[in-house]
């Protein structure tokens, strides 16, 4: 399994690639085929890979049903969930603080991207969010690049960098002034905050998001098992 999932990190195999037969890589790997293939299920469980019924087994990409399904959250009350549209406030690159040299995992004196944004939902300002990225894995990001909505399927094909999963922790906090002149409600208002941390296929952080959202009109939905 590991050195499969090595070669997911390597990008010796890209995105929508088809993965030789389970003969062929237990040939290949001097193992079984059994072997072989609970290596490649545990690898699909983790989104990773996906089968592909009469055709095989694929390396997973980030189309946006799949960023919505796994990464987004906020689901309306229709129970669909709709990729956000967002207005990009401020996108700099700046040397990282205490906390994000903590939650990233850097070094002192290591340069972050930082991205604060207010996304909307159906036309309505719903979410106001703070990104931050380690600037050394994803260089000439910023300033006057557009960025479009599914940022992991964009990190994916531009960068080589697969988000196996993300990490997210919930609570309840009052909008500041700011907050709220962003997301039109009166300051204090009650807004869910998801603390979430994005993490490679080899376990790195990289990508420290707060989002702090106004669900009037939406429900945080979390899937398990």
């Amino acid at each position: 399994e590991e050195i499969i999932r090595r070669r997911l990190i390597d990008n010796y195999w890209k995105p929508g690639d088809v993965l030789p037969s389970e003969f062929e890589l237990a040939h290949e790997l001097s193992v079984s085929q059994g072997t072989v293939r609970k290596a490649l299920n545990d690898m699909v469980a983790e989104n990773l890979l996906e089968r592909r019924q009469g055709l095989g087994t694929f390396v997973s990409e980030y189309t946006e049903r799949r960023a919505l399904f796994l990464y987004f959250n906020l689901i309306g009350p229709d129970g669909e969930r709709a990729m956000p549209v967002s207005r990009v406030l401020a996108c700099e690159q700046r040397n990282a603080t205490e906390d994000e040299r903590n939650q990233l995992q850097l070094e002192h004196g290591d340069t972050v991207i930082a991205l604060h944004r207010v996304r909307s939902l159906g036309k309505r300002p719903s979410i106001v969010e703070r990104l931050t990225l380690p600037q050394k894995l994803f260089p000439g990001l910023g300033g006057d690049t557009k960025l479009p909505e599914n940022l992991y399927r964009f990190f994916q094909g531009e960068y080589g960098i697969t988000v196996a999963k993300a990490d997210e922790s919930v609570r309840a906090v009052a909008a500041d002034p700011l907050e709220a002149q962003l997301l039109c409600v009166m300051p204090g208002a009650p807004l869910l905050e998801i603390d979430r941390i994005a993490v490679t296929i080899d376990g790195r952080p990289i990508e420290w998001r707060l989002s702090r959202c106004d669900t009037s009109d939406y429900r945080y939905v979390a899937v398990r098992g």
